[in-house]
């Protein structure tokens, strides 16, 4: 195939969001070989080891060899901060433009493309191990709603972007404004003083809500189908049990429940697919609020290659 010609100085960056099941991993691969492109992903989960099928991974002969970075980069066990993902980005970044090729950055955890398009210092980001353990226990005694009604009385602006079921970031949240006496949200307002090293360019990828809704589905069913449960047991023999990191994430702690006989098949693969759906709700409500997106309406018959001339059109 051959490269188109991207009219993108050096310092340019292509960003490609949208909710999960929209298309993103497709469209960029396209992307990657009309403009000559690596692509670095933003997705809290495809960093971990071993979670391929529950985290919708492109495969080998998916990736059409296009190089892929922040992809297995971790265990399952092991912690994965924002502030990491930031550092190894920007590294990965650096080091494909300085190849002459243009970075595509593609994900849908919206924290992780903030951190980068809004140039979020961690830096100075004051912790107190103890202090977070505290509310780690309070979370295990009383539940993350606890801590996100805690969170509410102190920061409005991070109690309405984090989850309740998102224990590590609320902890987090009340470990700062403790230490500091200041939000956490205004903190991270402070630390965007600095415009980013990079010029991103940030393309949104959005379709009917329904038809959302029925790819979710169907892409649960299809996981399921290639061998999600088998995937799961075998973390689980591998000692990966609902204590390691990676196994509260999606797609992997119901089929836990499921393998640990809390649920059945049946109730496991409905929460899968209803949480699935909110999920990709909070995606969107956190993407719309982001500044300059171009967004880009994908049509019935779904045609990545096709999206991906769209993009270069409009660079």
């Amino acid at each position: 195939m051959n490269k188109m010609k991207v009219g993108l100085r050096m310092n340019k960056v292509i960003v490609i969001i949208g909710p999960t099941a929209s298309g993103k991993t497709a469209v960029s691969i396209e992307l990657a070989l009309l403009a000559d492109g690596e692509i670095v992903s933003a997705d809290s989960m495809q960093i971990y080891k071993y979670m391929d099928i529950g985290t919708a991974k492109p495969d080998k002969i998916e990736k059409k060899g296009v190089p892929h970075y922040l992809i297995d980069e971790k265990y399952p066990d092991e912690e994965f901060s924002v502030a990491a993902f930031k550092d190894l980005a920007e590294k990965y970044i650096r080091q494909i433009l300085q190849k002459g090729k243009i970075p595509i950055v593609v994900g849908g955890t919206g924290l992780y493309i903030s951190s980068l398009i809004n140039n979020i210092d961690f830096c100075h980001n004051q912790s107190d191990p103890e202090i977070r353990q505290k509310y780690l226990k309070l979370a295990e005694a009383k539940g993350g709603k606890y801590l996100h009604d805690l969170l509410c009385t102190i920061d409005r602006e991070s109690y309405e972007r984090i989850h309740p079921n998102d224990i590590k970031r609320l902890a987090r949240a009340l470990e700062v404004y403790e230490i500091t006496g200041k939000p956490l949200s205004e903190h991270h307002e402070a630390s965007r003083i600095h415009p980013p090293e990079f010029e991103y360019r940030i393309f949104g990828l959005r379709m009917d809500r329904d038809k959302l809704y029925e790819r979710i589905n169907k892409r649960v069913d299809k996981m399921i189908e290639n061998g999600l449960i088998d995937e799961v047991r075998k973390l689980m023999e591998m000692g990966y049990d609902k204590c390691s990191v990676a196994m509260q994430g999606l797609g992997y702690k119901e089929i836990l429940s499921y393998l640990r006989g809390e649920t059945t098949f049946e109730e496991a693969v409905y929460i899968l697919k209803r949480d699935t759906r909110r999920f990709a709700k909070r995606q969107l409500t956190w993407f719309r609020r982001m500044e300059n997106v171009t967004w880009i309406d994908i049509e019935n018959d779904f045609d990545p290659l096709a999206v991906a001339k769209k993009i270069i059109v409009e660079l």
